[in-house]
């Protein structure tokens, strides 16, 4: 990690300022930062993004890249109905059954080559679970976003 502070500040949409921070003393991340600040303003809050298609069905039973692949999906288009991108999250937390740290690890890298990769460069969590709300169901994603102004 090169940068122990990074800010990052949306100009084209006039964002709110996000400070994304990895402060010295504190152990170096895969990507994500320790602390973002926003300056206040709109924020959104996404519920839970599940692996469901528009039937409500579980895609991928069984298969976490597929439904890694249709939560990234579904959160892009959650973003998008509130005018935000990836770049406007400050704050996910991810839900993976498993308690395997390969399972995990292969999660998190997964989400960081999706079509929302920019929305885990900030403050982060992944957590393994037991289980989740749908039976099948894998893999949930859960953003908060500043939204542009």
């Amino acid at each position: 990690m090169t940068d122990k502070h990074e800010t990052t500040t949306e100009t084209e949409h006039e964002t709110a300022g996000i400070d994304r921070i990895n402060p010295e003393g504190l152990h170096a991340t895969p990507g994500y930062h320790h602390i973002t600040v926003v300056e206040a303003g709109r924020t959104a809050y996404l519920s839970g993004q599940c692996p469901l298609d528009l039937s409500g069905e579980v895609v991928g039973k069984g298969d976490l890249d597929a439904q890694i692949d249709q939560v990234a999906a579904n959160a892009l288009t959650a973003l998008n109905a509130v005018g935000a991108g990836p770049e406007h999250v400050v704050r996910s937390l991810i839900h993976v059954v498993s308690a395997d740290e390969k399972v995990l690890a292969r999660a998190w890298d997964r989400l960081n080559e999706s079509v929302i990769a920019s929305a885990f460069s900030t403050a982060s969590t992944l957590i393994g679970v037991a289980q989740l709300g749908y039976p099948g169901q894998l893999v949930e994603v859960d953003l908060t976003a500043a939204l542009p102004r």
